[in-house]
């Protein structure tokens, strides 16, 4: 826990921050926020984990108003009916509210919530009981894992392999909705996984038949080819 002092330092450092936005950024952008006050349009709803090293915008190169952004511990995504709130009206806003063509579900390395899925007690899971009980929505993507690294040690590989079980988890987990149900049936909404590795700032897609991760590139020129 961060003493009395380092608690007022952050703070500080916050609001000199938004001094600083104020006084610079703000000004310099002037005209595009003057259109955002406006409204929102959003192409894609992304769906990302609340890591402090995600940043959507950044990653995706988009920047204020570009992205409608759902941000919770282990990016996950309750099945339709399970857990209905905060998530599912989000979902459901994106989709019927904004008219989002695109949902991502970006999944990431070095991701606490899957390591605690993945060793409970190891990473303090039973001083958090609201935490352990949102994992749930992940226990599939962690018995999918632990049939392949039955008998191994928990390192980058495995917590790897969860997160982009729990990718793949969570795009199933989407379709149970029923506005998103809708507009896939009518082709109007594109669903896809990603897995981003902080260290070397790659970004792989996962591909929900074959399961299997392919580079940026390929899925590009693959595209490119449909529309054609």
């Amino acid at each position: 826990m961060p003493s009395c002092s380092e608690a007022r330092s952050s703070l500080l450092s916050l609001l000199r921050g938004v001094e600083h936005f104020n006084t610079e950024i703000f000004p310099a952008k002037k005209e595009l926020f003057a259109s955002l006050a406006k409204g929102q349009a959003p192409e894609a709803l992304f769906i990302a984990c609340a890591d402090s090293r995600i940043n959507p915008n950044l990653i995706t190169q988009t920047g204020p108003g570009d992205l409608f952004i759902l941000r919770n511990i282990g990016n996950l995504v309750p099945a339709y009916g399970e857990m209905l709130g905060g998530v599912s009206s989000a979902v459901e806003y994106a989709v019927l509210g904004l008219g989002v063509s695109t949902i991502i579900v970006c999944g990431h390395s070095d991701c606490g919530a899957m390591k605690a899925l993945l060793e409970p007690e190891k990473n303090g899971l039973d001083k958090m009981p609201t935490v352990r009980k949102w994992l749930r929505n992940a226990e599939a993507a962690r018995a999918a894992t632990l049939h392949t690294f039955t008998g191994e040690d928990v390192g980058p590989a495995t917590v790897r392999s969860v997160a982009e079980q729990n990718v793949l988890l969570q795009l199933a987990h989407l379709r149970t909705h029923p506005a998103v149900a809708a507009g896939l049936a009518k082709g109007t909404l594109f669903l896809q996984g990603w897995f981003y590795d902080i260290g070397t700032g790659e970004i792989t897609v996962l591909d929900e038949q074959t399961r299997k991760s392919l580079p940026i590139k390929t899925v590009i020129t693959q595209m490119e080819e449909k529309a054609a």
